[in-house]
């Protein structure tokens, strides 16, 4: 069977990760295991490990076309564990998965295990687990720490027509209702103590006003956020980039009742499809 195929047709529990009960625990661990491992088959047949790992990612990204898109896969369990699921996917866990099966093909480190490692090092401040606030909750703190664990690097001054991004990030705490784990005082005030991080650092973004000069730079396999004038939130979505017909399109995870796609319109016209997108903030995969 196709490895697409193999997601999208297989009869294996679709919802998230580890949280069930123990009698289908070991068949949905095997589940994903199982698409890891095809995952990897294919990439050795295709050679793989040979392209950069920008294009890399975009390939690993491609096989999860069609695959369905489910919101909140993380928030399953009481208890912060790392969440395996390369059946169903979200913006960011669609970002995140491409980019640690990608960097485990660049390296040679083809286990599960290996793959599980690299997710939670993305997926976490430091890469350690240690409670709900140790998720990188905010992209742009998401970028932030995967810049200094030497995973992605900034290059929205490389690409051109960067402006500072200034905006006040405080949308968790401001909406503390809609988040079940901050009924916990303390992981609230550490959620408003990153908040106050956030909103101490410098980022910078291209506004979609300035795309259409410097699009041509964004390359293959970058990952794509996309910032926002919604109060008090940074990212409203994220993306890889993928270059068509000299254009640069979106691969994303869009929305409920839809599936992962390459957009039909490029990069410019989806920004301005958008009226809530304010322009890009563009990390590039480094090296492994």
């Amino acid at each position: 069977m196709k490895r697409r195929n193999f997601i999208v047709n297989s009869t294996a529990i679709v919802a998230a990760g580890y949280f069930f009960p123990k009698s289908a625990v070991y068949a949905l661990i095997d589940a994903h295991r199982e698409i890891c491992n095809q995952t990897f088959t294919v990439a050795a047949e295709k050679g793989l490990e040979r392209l950069s790992i920008g294009n890399v990612v975009a390939e690993i990204g491609k096989m999860f076309t069609e695959a369905p898109y489910e919101a909140h896969t993380l928030e399953e369990s009481e208890k912060e564990e790392l969440v395996i699921n390369l059946k169903v996917f979200d913006c960011v866990t669609l970002v995140e998965n491409s980019l640690a099966l990608a960097r485990c093909i660049k390296r040679g480190t083809t286990t599960f295990d290996d793959y599980a490692q690299e997710l939670q090092t993305i997926r976490y401040r430091g890469g350690q687990i240690d409670g709900y606030p140790s998720r990188l909750h905010y992209f742009s703190d998401w970028i932030y720490d995967n810049i200094q664990k030497g995973i992605v690097e900034d290059v929205n001054e490389e690409i051109g027509g960067a402006e500072p991004f200034r905006k006040t990030i405080d949308f968790m705490s401001e909406n503390r209702g809609s988040y079940r784990q901050l009924s916990n005082d303390e992981y609230y005030k550490a959620i408003q103590q990153q908040e106050e991080i956030i909103n101490e650092r410098e980022y910078t973004f291209i506004p979609k006003g300035n795309l259409h000069m410097y699009e041509e730079n964004i390359r293959e396999g970058d990952v794509l956020a996309f910032t926002t004038n919604i109060r008090g939130l940074d990212i409203q979505h994220t993306a890889l980039a993928i270059r068509k017909n000299e254009n640069v399109h979106v691969l994303h995870a869009p929305m409920a009742g839809r599936s992962v796609e390459i957009t039909e319109k490029n990069l410019m016209m989806y920004l301005a499809m958008n009226k809530r997108m304010t322009g890009i903030m563009v990390t590039r995969p480094k090296e492994v």
